[in-house]
């Protein structure tokens, strides 16, 4: 994730007169506005670089736990930011060029917690405060709504919450140990199905858990867990996956092979590679090749793809199954069902396709 912060960024002398606390959110403020660019030109895109919290967890992101709070609630509230950012009229090129941190500064300003004026976001929203409040007002008149909650309710679709899954890193970490220091937090139960995946409350914080932090345990869904698993691959195996990052699933593999034999880890995206390496090394592994290329260029009969057992492939979909998992209901796209939904839903289909053609191949 490349900065998004301002050219004339606050002074070192103007941080350190700042409290401990303060000087923790102006600087969550700057990793917030990281994380929602790569989310919104992800959207923007329908070729996300990761989930919200892929990005949020990324070894990048030191104050996860108010990076996090911060994304989702500038998301939950975007489409309310933008038009009073719109109705106020404030907004000139130079902001246009760092909306990011923009909207992650508004939200703070009028809803949350931001209320020294160091950093040059925070000093330009402060001096239109008023006419930021005005414009908020304003909106409430013509919704007709009585508060915040209820104007963010009317723009606001979501899903029900699930449990929390998270899977044992077993490279690392005893299931029953995992058990054990988790019940310390919640209460923790083992999956039916999975043996190395555990049920977690709803809502459940692990943001800064030690054993998430560490790698000894991973916040995977448990869809995304029964990919590995189906597999089933031997320690010693070959195993190609072909579309690899963030690297759940490949790290799950190296698990299950008990970090024995060949892993080779494929992936196009530069900057989805990125968050591949950051992931392997999270978890341990030492069986996992990375290769940053197209999967469907890779030749079957040339080595070392000629000597692969297993090929796991989880290609790019449309992801409606886990949208609450990837807060996609607080995207702008979320709601979105027009042509160019269809022509991404049809271009999905048509690279699965020849994904699984070219795999079939081996």
């Amino acid at each position: 994730m490349r900065s998004s912060a301002p050219s004339a960024a606050a002074s070192k002398a103007d941080i350190r007169r700042l409290s401990n606390a303060e000087r923790s959110a102006y600087f969550a403020r700057r990793e917030a506005a990281k994380v929602l660019r790569c989310v919104l030109q992800g959207d923007a895109r329908r070729r996300a670089v990761g989930s919200v919290k892929s990005l949020v967890y990324s070894p990048s992101v030191r104050n996860k736990r108010a990076t996090f709070a911060l994304v989702c609630q500038t998301l939950k509230h975007l489409p309310i930011i933008k038009q009073i950012l719109e109705d106020a009229d404030i907004v000139n090129s130079k902001w246009k060029r760092k909306e990011d941190l923009l909207f992650i500064v508004t939200y703070d300003v009028l809803f949350g917690q931001a209320k020294q004026s160091i950093g040059d976001a925070e000093k330009f929203l402060i001096h239109h405060k008023i006419k930021l409040q005005s414009a908020l007002e304003q909106l409430l008149s013509r919704k007709k709504a009585n508060g915040i909650d209820e104007l963010t309710a009317i723009y606001q679709t979501g899903d029900a919450p699930k449990p929390r899954y998270v899977r044992v890193n077993t490279l690392k970490l005893d299931i029953g140990y995992a058990m054990l220091e988790l019940d310390k937090l919640t209460k923790v139960q083992k999956d039916g199905l999975l043996p190395d995946l555990l049920i977690l409350p709803a809502g459940t914080d692990l943001h800064d858990h030690p054993l998430v932090l560490n790698g000894s345990v991973f916040m995977q869904g448990k869809a995304s867990c029964m990919v590995a698993a189906a597999l089933r691959p031997e320690p010693g195996w070959a195993v190609l996956d072909a579309c690899s990052a963030p690297g759940n699933k490949t790290v799950h593999l190296a698990a299950l092979m008990r970090d024995e034999g060949e892993i080779i880890a494929c992936e196009l995206n530069e900057q989805r590679v990125n968050r591949l390496e950051d992931t392997i090394r999270l978890s341990g592994a030492s069986n996992i090749h990375v290769v940053h290329g197209d999967f469907l260029n890779l030749t079957p009969s040339v080595h070392p793809y000629n000597k692969v057992q297993a090929i796991l492939l989880d290609p790019s979909c449309s992801g409606s199954g886990t949208s609450a998992e990837r807060l996609d209901h607080l995207l702008p796209s979320y709601t979105a069902a027009d042509g160019t939904e269809i022509a991404r839903l049809n271009k999905l289909a048509a690279f699965q396709k020849k994904a699984l053609t070219h795999a079939l191949s081996y």
